[in-house]
C-alpha cells in the first residue's frame, strides 16, 4: 500500500522494543554506533530527524568519553538499564502503562494488562520472556505494533479495518503514557542512552499516527 512503508516501520518498532526489553549486553550494541542512526529511517518528519540526529550526537559523545576513560559504553547502558526499569528496590521509571494510567500507582499490572493480554491474543501472538513481564510493558506494546506493521506490508483484504484499529492502539496505548515515561526517564538519567530511546519512539508514533489519520 501507498503511502505508510510497512516494513520499514515494523522494523523500526522492533528494534526500540528490543532495546527497552533487555540490557544491551543481551541484545544488539547498535544503538551506540552512530552509523546506525545515521540510517535510521525519519521518513522525512522533522521530528524524528532532530531525535535521531540527537542520538548520532550522543554516541559520538559516549565513545569519546570511553575513549578517554577506558570506560565501556555497552556495560554502562546495561548499568542503566536495571537502575531504571528493574531495581532494587524498585524500578525509578516503571515500563508499565499501568503505572501512567493513575497517580500513585505502585502496582503493575492493571486494566491496561488485561488489555494489551487481549490485543497479543487476537493478534495470535504469544508472550514469552525470561522476565516475566507484564503485557503492557512499553517495549511489548512496540513489539505488538512491529508484529502489526509486517502483517499489514503483507496488504491484507481488511486493511481499512487494521489500519483503524491501528491507529486506536497507538492514541490508547503507547502514545498515551510515552510523554509521562519519558519524562520520568529524563529526570533519573538525563543523559543516558534510554532517554534518546524513548524520544525516537515517540517521534516515531506521532509521525505514524498522523500518517494513519492522513490515509
Amino acid at each position: 500500500m501507498a503511502g505508510i512503508p510497512w516494513k520499514a516501520l515494523s522494523e523500526a518498532y522492533g528494534f526500540l522494543g528490543n532495546s527497552l526489553l533487555a540490557p544491551m549486553t543481551m541484545t544488539a550494541s547498535v544503538g551506540l554506533d552512530g552509523r546506525f542512526w545515521e540510517a535510521f529511517p525519519t521518513f522525512g518528519d522533522q521530528g524524528l530527524t532532530d531525535a535521531v540526529a540527537a542520538c548520532v550526537c550522543w554516541t559520538q559523545s559516549v565513545r569519546s568519553r570511553a575513549e578517554e576513560s577506558g570506560e565501556d559504553a555497552v556495560e554502562r547502558c546495561a548499568v542503566e538499564y536495571p537502575r531504571l526499569f528493574i531495581g532494587p528496590p524498585s524500578p525509578l521509571a516503571p515500563p508499565w502503562e499501568t503505572m501512567y494510567r493513575a497517580s500513585n500507582v505502585t502496582v503493575g499490572f492493571g486494566q491496561a494488562t488485561f488489555e494489551m493480554r487481549q490485543l497479543l491474543r487476537e493478534a495470535g501472538l504469544e508472550l514469552r520472556n525470561d522476565n516475566r513481564q507484564y503485557e503492557d510493558h512499553m517495549g511489548i506494546e512496540l513489539l505488538y505494533l512491529s508484529d502489526r506493521c509486517r502483517w499489514l506490508s503483507g496488504d491484507p483484504v481488511e486493511i481499512v479495518d487494521a489500519r483503524q484499529k491501528l491507529a486506536s492502539f497507538i492514541d490508547d496505548h503507547p502514545l498515551d503514557w510515552i510523554g509521562s515515561f519519558r519524562d520520568c526517564v529524563e529526570e533519573q538519567s538525563p543523559d543516558g542512552y534510554f532517554s534518546r530511546i524513548l524520544l525516537v519512539t515517540q517521534c516515531l508514533l506521532k509521525w505514524h499516527r498522523a500518517e494513519l489519520s492522513a490515509l
